[in-house]
């Protein structure tokens, strides 16, 4: 490691003198160990002159290897490090409104208990935040994400689901295609997307839109629920958000066999550093109160 890490320095810096400097190593100390990568190698990296030292063929496809490589040890390494230091300090996290409330906020309280010298900043929305630019340790996303800078990690992954009341199905019967929605009430839901008429279903392999209708619409989640309770129609979301009353037999779950893909959970960090102690522990705290739940 230490002999690679001064075969990049060389090679970014232009000499050997250079590298030294950047190093704060002696000239000798940089030659030594240019040679001795060389002699383990077999094959010469590095042309030296008096004024600079340039990469040979072989020392440039070996720096186009070693290089990321080198990066990702040394990332580890600093990884490693933190998790031997007790969290602390301000712990800042964004979540959705409803799984925020229901899951993210616990984890919280008990990683605060665990560890004493934590604080907590909590951004509940449903709108997404600029991680970099709000200043967020972390944020908990329920999608798919888009191919970004940004550092993630998958906490778990959640169902969705169509369902409704015993009382509306014994009126009104069961749908056991989606394709009978359009024949039944859905209680729709508006959305900042415009999906309130669109529901998703897999249907022969395939990733199926079903377009539904009904007469009762609302903005509000727990509004749906309550709709649903009371018969006015069969509504689709999270298991998450239903499944106590799923529990309770108060509302019954419809078209298993074709639910869609479950919608994966993911921590997102900021592209730039290392994760802090508090970040690492807490990420792991919540993976593993997740992977215990029936989403």
């Amino acid at each position: 490691m230490e002999e690679i890490e001064v075969f990049l320095a060389v090679i970014e810096a232009g000499s050997q003198t250079a590298a030294a400097r950047q190093l704060d190593r002696s000239l000798q100390s940089v030659n030594r160990a240019l040679a001795a990568l060389e002699r383990s190698v077999g094959v010469e990296l590095v042309r030296r002159t008096t004024r600079q030292s340039v990469a040979t063929e072989a020392g440039l496809a070996f720096y186009r290897r070693v290089k990321p490589a080198f990066a990702e040890i040394n990332e580890a390494r600093l990884e490693a490090a933190n998790r031997r230091v007790e969290p602390s300090g301000l712990l800042r996290v964004a979540a959705p409104v409803l799984f925020g409330s229901t899951h993210v906020v616990p984890a919280i309280a008990e990683f605060m208990a665990r560890f004493p010298q934590i604080e907590a900043d909590v951004n509940i929305s449903d709108w997404p935040v600029d991680v970099v630019g709000g200043g967020f340790d972390l944020a908990v996303r329920i999608r798919e994400l888009p191919d970004s800078s940004l550092k993630t990690r998958r906490l778990g992954e959640l169902r969705t689901v169509a369902y409704g009341a015993p009382a509306y199905f014994a009126r009104h019967g069961r749908p056991l295609h989606p394709n009978d929605l359009v024949s039944h009430q859905c209680i729709l839901r508006r959305t900042g997307r415009g999906e309130a008429d669109i529901w998703r279903f897999q249907i022969g392999g395939r990733l199926t839109t079903v377009p539904v209708n009904g007469r009762f619409r609302t903005d509000n989640t727990t509004a749906a629920h309550a709709a649903a309770r009371h018969g006015i129609g069969i509504g689709y979301g999270p298991f998450w958000q239903i499944r106590d009353l799923v529990d309770q037999e108060t509302l019954e779950i419809v078209l298993e066999d074709f639910e869609a893909p479950r919608t994966p959970v993911r921590a997102v960090f900021p592209p730039s550093a290392i994760p802090p102690a508090k970040t690492h522990f807490f990420v792991d705290l919540l993976a593993e109160r997740l992977k215990h739940e029936r989403l």
